[in-house]
């Protein structure tokens, strides 16, 4: 059974499949491939995280916070990419693992990259719905109570949910079916769509660094690290750095682990290789330099806001165009309330454009139904069936459940999955030495050794809350798998 559980999918066969029936339209360039990584990145990250983070958890070293967090992806998207140009189907990490670790890992990481997309999704439609609240509330215009938010949240102070109030997020879930509708039609025009709204998206944060920089106040930045550099924990417990009200790590590197989530979405590109007009060359660029544009941006404007207002007063919920106004910059509230309501769009459109490829490989070894998640639309070429059950999900989750607990869950799932990546390059290069590699990690085996390194820091930098659900995740992943997977796996029958 043990053999069973660990049988690995060839290399071979997974090219092969490339030939078959019911292949996705390969219609995107390099360009494309890094608009939709930057497009899943850059959103509600910079747009809403950089406040809580800053306020909650590190100050003004913000900025080496998301040095730090780059860091552990700079690593990981290179290890994505090495594969990605090795194994270019849909199904990223998924796909590595069971060629590499076996199916059990590989059901491990797909389960967990639903995690990533599905509930990643349901966050960043939240992150949309405060900046959508604030771009009306200037005109005016306020929703009822009743349908501003999630009917609770978590209180890091307290340590415990509260009630808001509320009954459920509205704009979270219109926001989710419009994108749905959106998806459904066809990749060509949903990088379209993405494409726009990007341009759109970095005019926006341009514009937040260039203005901004003539509002810096530098004495906003002493102290520089208010709560230290460190914040690592163990399980909850505290064993380096300062530990706030609620028992949570507080520092530097405790910031790193709560705006990681602002990373997730250049592991998205690879999703899409069988999209990919030439994949061995055009992914590894597509990864890499989503990556590096994001990062640069990110700390530019952690600097900008950090020095526009002290770290203690920023807004939790709108962050950057809350500090426009406070410095006496009202009318570019609209900008930016526009632009990051736009912004967000595309980060949510590329999470749940990547969600239905990841089932759609799944699904096609048969450890998911294949005659739903495995549906290629006949006209659009698209996982259709996946995309609609997707849609239905997160806005489910993104109306009742918090961004501070979806964020943060996200955070744990991805970091796991980036760790499985870069342990499956080692693997790889040990049990496959000659397969041909278009793209190879540099300064191997440093870089992915690194990447394991520095995911298990900013794991274990998360509370204990974080680690329980995401043991009851796995849970519910494991029931599927042996109550279902196992019995319909394609390799597990002609082993």
């Amino acid at each position: 059974m043990g053999s069973r559980l660990l049988v690995r999918k060839p290399l071979s066969v997974i090219r092969e499949e490339l030939k078959g029936e019911h292949r996705l339209r390969r219609v995107l360039g390099p360009l494309q491939l890094t608009s939709l990584g930057v497009g899943a990145i850059i959103g509600t990250g910079i747009f809403v995280l950089t406040g809580q983070a800053a306020h909650d958890k590190a100050g003004p070293s913000l900025m080496l916070s998301f040095v730090v967090a780059g860091l552990a992806c700079v690593f990981a998207a290179l290890c994505y990419a090495e594969f990605a140009a090795m194994v270019p189907v849909a199904g990223s990490a998924y796909t590595y693992a069971y060629a590499t670790l076996g199916e059990l890992p590989a059901w491990i990481i797909g389960w967990d990259l639903v995690l990533e997309y599905a509930v990643g999704s349901a966050a960043v439609a939240h992150g949309w719905s405060h900046y959508f609240q604030d771009f009306i509330g200037i005109f005016g215009v306020q929703l009822p109570r009743e349908l501003r938010s999630a009917p609770f949240d978590y209180n890091p102070a307290l340590g415990e949910l509260v009630s808001t109030g509320a009954i459920l997020d509205l704009p979270a879930i219109l926001v989710t079916l419009a994108v749905t509708m959106i998806l459904l039609k066809g990749i060509r025009e949903s990088a379209t769509v993405n494409a726009v709204v990007v341009a759109l998206k970095l005019a926006v944060v341009l514009f937040v660094i260039v203005v901004g920089a003539f509002h810096v106040d530098p004495d906003n930045w002493r102290p520089f690290a208010p709560f230290g550099l460190a914040g690592l924990s163990f399980f909850g417990h505290t064993i380096l750095g300062e530990t706030g009200k609620g028992g949570e790590p507080l520092g530097m590197l405790a910031g790193a682990a709560t705006i990681f989530f602002a990373y997730i979405g250049f592991d998205s590109v690879s999703t899409h290789a069988e999209e990919a007009r030439r994949p061995q060359r055009d992914l590894p660029i597509g990864i890499v330099a989503s990556l590096i544009i994001c990062t640069v941006l990110y700390v530019a404007v952690a600097a900008i806001l950090t020095g526009m207002v002290p770290y203690t007063e920023l807004s939790i919920d709108a962050p950057v165009s809350d500090a426009f106004a406070r410095v006496g910059l009202p009318w570019a509230q609209l900008i930016i309330s526009l632009g990051a309501v736009a912004g967000i769009t595309s980060v949510l459109l590329v999470l749940m454009l990547s969600q239905p490829r990841v089932l759609l490989a799944i699904a096609r070894d048969g450890l998911l139904p294949r005659r739903f998640f495995g549906s290629v639309h006949p006209v659009f070429k698209t996982p259709w069936k996946s995309t609609f059950l997707t849609g239905i999900v997160v806005a489910t989750l993104s109306a009742l459940l918090p961004l501070r607990i979806l964020a943060e869950l996200v955070n744990i799932g991805t970091l796991l999955a980036f760790l499985f990546v870069c342990a499956a390059v080692l693997i790889m290069r040990r049990t496959a030495p000659d397969a041909p590699r278009p793209f190879r990690v540099p300064l191997y085996p440093l870089t992915p050794i690194l990447g394991i390194a520095i995911c298990v820091l900013l794991m274990f930098s998360l509370p204990t809350e974080n680690w329980l659900r995401l043991a009851a995740w796995l849970l519910v992943g494991f029931a599927i798998y042996f109550g279902y997977s196992r019995k319909h796996s394609v390799m597990t029958a002609s082993a």
